[in-house]
């Protein structure tokens, strides 16, 4: 930044005293300081350069494009014109056609070189049942690729090259730092012309388009199109902060609304695939659900932010560390639980076997908790064994519109109940009721009342009046359904 030629402050006169002099220079300073303070706080926001030119030159040898090939019947797929064809003519009472011969289907995408040895990172979809992987660099030399290991719940995927000398490569960034509003560059392959530079901003971050478990895309204006997936996003710096995966287009061209993986999931999932060949996430062993306004009430949190465990795997980690059901968790491993869904992806990106600190809200107190984090089975299935109670008399809850009645065998199979269900049975909800508005239906297993087991209409019964005496307006349930738990409010004013 140039500034004025002509001196913002003139010298003073030799002809005043020494104190005025003084006085006038500390007057011009403290002035020149405020001046100099003003100028310089927009400086933080990085505005657009005159030109992308010299980044691009940089960048465009470390992305690749990638070209594969697989083997497919000859119809090309259940949609193809033969096929079609085929129905139509077998429904006519025709003889069956024969098949046509298998053919090669080729397609292509993106990647970018992340090791000068040959790692390359892409998308999982790019290489997903290819026979054939070829990696064609920036000087358009055709290298034949393997992968290493690809991951379907993120779409990344980690391919080798092997080439006679060192490769160029980006360095990975921190997209944790990315605002929305900052530029980027994407680089890609689109619809197989070659190398390809666009600039846009960041649109928005945290996008959960429903992809997979562990959503959290950047989003971007950059336009990115068929032959981008597996791309980078880079920052201004030259540092890759995405992986470009998926776009929103009604056309199948851009229209502004592209997204990317964050380098900070994206790392550490390739990280895992260059090491094992496969992804190793961490697992905590609880079912989640979201923290609504009513259930905040009842369970007399500040807010909505956290985690609810709706139930506990037995064994697990959780359960080992002293996780409870019913507990709220409002901090992992010194991150805040802002909602639900962002959980379950604080836990996949901690390494199996660390310890971390779980900050939960238990009845009405934060504590805080060590849990050695599993590794995740994606195959486990479980749920705390509860203990069964004596058999009591049916009643009827008014106030609630529940009629309820303990566990029996005659109850578990005229509602197809788990063996281990414990607490009461909902034997009829009376419509209009707190109970039916709430969804709760004949069948449902009330296991807990405000956090605290019940196991006879009567307990129920008595919670209620107990919160009324306390003053409250809501209780929470845990309704155990098909299996599963979930917490509800209900309002008893």
């Amino acid at each position: 930044m140039q500034f004025p030629s002509t001196p913002l402050f003139a010298a003073p006169s030799a002809k005043r005293s020494c104190t005025a002099g003084l006085r006038s220079a500390l007057t011009c300073l403290a002035l020149l300081g405020f001046i100099l303070s003003c100028i310089a706080a927009p400086a933080q926001a990085r505005g657009a350069p005159d030109s992308f030119a010299d980044l691009a030159e940089e960048l465009l040898p470390t992305v690749v494009n990638i070209s594969t090939s697989q083997v497919v019947e000859g119809g090309g797929g259940p949609e193809s014109f033969e096929d079609l064809f085929r129905e139509f003519f077998e429904r006519r009472g025709g003889e069956s056609l024969p098949s046509l011969p298998q053919r090669r289907q080729a397609s292509l995408g993106s990647g970018f070189i992340i090791d000068p040895d040959g790692y390359i990172v892409t998308n999982h979809h790019v290489v997903d049942g290819a026979d054939e992987i070829t990696v064609r660099l920036a000087d358009n030399r055709p290298l034949a690729a393997e992968v290493i290991g690809t991951d379907d719940k993120t779409d990344l995927a980690l391919l080798k090259v092997e080439a006679d000398e060192p490769l160029p490569y980006a360095r990975w960034g921190d997209s944790d730092k990315a605002r929305v509003g900052d530029w980027v560059l994407a680089i890609g392959n689109p619809f197989g012309l070659g190398g390809t530079v666009t600039a846009g901003i960041i649109s928005a971050r945290q996008r959960d388009i429903n992809a997979g478990p562990y959503d959290d895309f950047i989003q971007t204006d950059a336009s990115i199109n068929r032959g981008n997936s597996g791309g980078p996003t880079f920052d201004l710096d030259g540092a890759v902060i995405g992986v470009n995966t998926a776009i929103f287009s009604p056309s199948g061209g851009s229209i502004g609304i592209g997204f990317a993986i964050p380098s900070t999931m994206a790392r550490s999932i390739i990280a895992s695939l260059r090491e094992y060949g496969e992804v190793r996430r961490g697992w905590l062993g609880v079912h989640l659900q979201s923290v609504t306004d009513e259930l905040a009430e009842g369970m007399r949190l500040p807010d909505t932010e956290g985690a609810l465990v709706a139930s506990v795997v037995a064994g697990g980690p959780a359960d080992e560390a002293g996780i409870e059901q019913g507990d709220v968790i409002l901090r992992f491993n010194g991150r805040p639980v802002t909602e639900m869904r962002r959980l379950p992806r604080m836990v996949a990106e901690t390494p199996v076997g660390e310890s971390v600190e779980v900050v939960i809200w238990r009845r009405g107190e934060e504590v805080s908790l060590f849990v050695d984090l599993g590794l995740l089975d994606e195959e486990v299935v479980a749920a705390l064994p509860q203990p069964r109670e004596e058999p009591a008399s049916e009643e009827s809850i008014e106030d609630l519109g529940l009629t309820l009645s303990p566990i029996t065998e005659e109850l578990q199979e005229r509602f197809l109940l788990e063996p281990d269900a414990a607490g009461v049975v909902v034997i009829d909800v009376a419509p209009m009721s707190p109970a039916a508005e709430r969804g709760l239906r004949p069948g449902d297993v009330i296991a807990e009342m405000d956090q605290e087991p019940v196991t006879t209409p009567e307990e129920v019964r008595d919670h209620l009046v107990q919160a009324r005496e306390e003053g409250y307006r809501v209780i929470t349930l845990l309704i155990r359904r098909n299996g599963e738990y979930q917490w509800v409010a209900l309002r008893i004013e």
